[in-house]
């Protein structure tokens, strides 16, 4: 049986799997990684699920210590990750280099999947109508749960993706084509906080601030996070 259970939405996942695996190793703890959708793990906390670490978008740590199953003193910020454009790997790289080519590559794609829930999906919904691209795109979007925006690209099922960047990471069968525009980015935020039900609370306090800490900034890029300050 696992020391830790943390509970994370899937946006961080690959920094958060290789911190945890590295944590581990380095104390002895076994540490178990269960990844949801953002609002899944706000509903699993308040439903009462026993974990020792929630991570997540700062809203979903935000609510689950409003409702009183994180510790309010335990939060930290992780780090942030913009949205990027994702496709089938071996396809031809679309320019996005710029607004206007961000536009030209939507309006010519026959389908483009993103998470139908959680921020940088919101967000993308919303760029498209900024853009003016709400008629355009009619037909083309294709809102997917999370845990299957990316691999629909990779099975051929659409064209792009546009998510978070730190979604992508590790996915078989996906090229990273980069960044959406500066001009037209938001960053999407990580956060952690210690469960008020913890039964191991000073190896969970342990592994947050392993996860905050200097030292895990180079994993953090490596997977797409840009380290909180």
């Amino acid at each position: 049986m696992a020391d830790l259970k943390v509970l994370s939405g899937n946006g961080p996942r690959a920094a958060v799997r290789e911190l945890c695996t590295l944590f581990a190793h380095a104390t002895g703890a076994a540490v178990d990684v269960q990844l949801d959708v953002n609002p899944e793990v706000v509903r699993r906390g308040k439903a009462g699920e026993a974990f020792d670490v929630a991570v997540g978008n700062p809203s979903t740590i935000e609510k689950l210590i409003e409702s009183g199953h994180v510790i309010s003193g335990s939060y930290i910020d992780i780090g942030t990750s913009g949205l990027a454009v994702g496709i089938r790997a071996g396809a031809a790289k679309p320019d996005i280099a710029s607004v206007d080519g961000f536009k030209r590559t939507l309006i010519a794609a026959n389908a483009v999947a993103f998470p139908a829930h959680g921020a940088s999906g919101l967000y993308f919904v919303g760029l498209v109508e900024r853009l003016g691209l709400t008629g355009e795109m009619q037909g083309k979007l294709r809102p997917m749960p999370a845990e299957d925006c990316v691999e629909v690209v990779a099975r051929g099922e659409a064209d792009l993706v546009v998510v978070v960047a730190t979604r992508m990471i590790g996915v078989p069968g996906i090229d990273v084509v980069g960044p959406i525009p500066e001009a037209l980015q938001t960053k999407i935020g990580f956060a952690a906080g210690l469960s008020a039900s913890a039964k191991q609370p000073d190896t969970a306090k342990a592994l947050i601030a392993f996860l905050g800490a200097p030292s895990a900034a180079a994993t953090l890029k490596a997977n797409g996070v840009e380290p909180a300050r």
